[in-house]
């Protein structure tokens, strides 16, 4: 059952008539286990397996190898791989053709952002929209990472991008306002600075390193940095007093609890950028959300550059 016996274009095109198969198939060939590709497709372990089970039996050939550090494909396996890709990628053509056409102002948007995006700019505007537009489903999916949109993992994507020069190819894109961050201490701490000399600690995101400055100058931080691993938890960090941390400025600006550190200055962060992909871009309803947040993130531009700070008596020179 090793080799393909009846490998042949009429039973390949047979196969690739049932895509539920195939789409298990080529998760546990990209994953390299029966466990990754359940949580993958979000379904149970035995799933995957009868469904694999069913695709050998149909071709009779062993798709994969199972080894105690997980599954590797056979060379038959790779066979099967590459009509199943070459399928993968026509039924992605064909849905975004179809949803391209899709005028209706109504069905599901699936929108990707970074979190501080959402959560600290952007979900009034959200909210506003899906007020106008209550046949849309929004699917606001939180993260940093590029989505496919070519794959529609999403339809729209809300990126910061400092090099242009980066972005796929495929995608188009509305470049928005420049963003630009600083550095922040709650009023309290800053206070406290001045007044005792207890030097703040640096409050670290995500495995970033300290800022040279840091480490010098009358804006110094303490040797032993406070580390956290999400945005949620640096933002309670600098506004519990712990120290000094870096943040947007449409975030660090308009928290009444926080201020800019002193003679420090503001750091490009990049571009904001809609982004879309092909055929998807013209539907009604991806076109309404992209012109209505462009139009937002254009409103926001002062904000978003670092050019609306709060007026502090609490601002001047910092502390010892």
């Amino acid at each position: 059952m090793d080799n393909l016996p009846r490998c042949t274009s009429v039973v390949l095109e047979s196969t690739m008539n049932d895509w539920d198969d195939i789409r298990y198939f080529l998760a546990v060939a990209r994953a390299g286990s029966v466990r990754a590709a359940a949580e993958a497709l979000g379904v149970n372990h035995s799933t995957v397996l009868r469904r694999i089970a069913q695709l050998e039996g149909r071709l009779g050939a062993r798709m994969f190898e199972r080894l105690p550090s997980g599954y590797t494909i056979t060379s038959a396996g790779e066979e099967v791989r590459e009509f199943a890709e070459n399928m993968e990628a026509s039924s992605h053509q064909l849905e975004t053709r179809v949803f391209g056409r899709d005028q209706s102002v109504r069905g599901l948007l699936r929108v990707t952002l970074p979190s501080p995006l959402a959560g600290y700019l952007l979900m009034p505007d959200f909210a506003e929209f899906a007020r106008l537009h209550p046949d849309i489903e929004m699917e606001v999916l939180s993260s940093g990472e590029l989505a496919n949109l070519t794959n529609r993992e999403a339809d729209v994507a809300i990126r910061v991008v400092y090099d242009s020069a980066t972005l796929p190819l495929n995608l188009h894109g509305l470049k928005g306002p420049e963003v630009f961050g600083g550095f922040y201490i709650s009023v309290d701490r800053l206070a406290a600075w001045r007044a005792d000399g207890v030097v703040p600690r640096w409050i670290a995101v995500s495995g970033h390193g300290v800022p040279d400055w840091t480490s010098e100058g009358r804006a110094h931080t303490s040797a032993a940095p406070f580390r956290t691993t999400d945005f949620e938890t640096q933002i309670a960090a600098v506004r519990r007093g712990i120290g000094i941390t870096a943040l947007p400025c449409f975030v660090g600006d308009s928290d009444p609890l926080l201020i800019r550190v002193p003679q420090t200055d503001l750091h490009l962060y990049g571009e904001a950028w809609l982004l879309t992909q092909g055929e998807a871009r013209k539907t009604k309803r991806v076109r309404l959300f992209t012109e209505f947040v462009s139009r937002r993130l254009a409103a926001y531009a002062p904000l978003l550059g670092g050019l609306t700070r709060r007026k502090s008596s609490h601002e001047g020179e910092a502390g010892t």
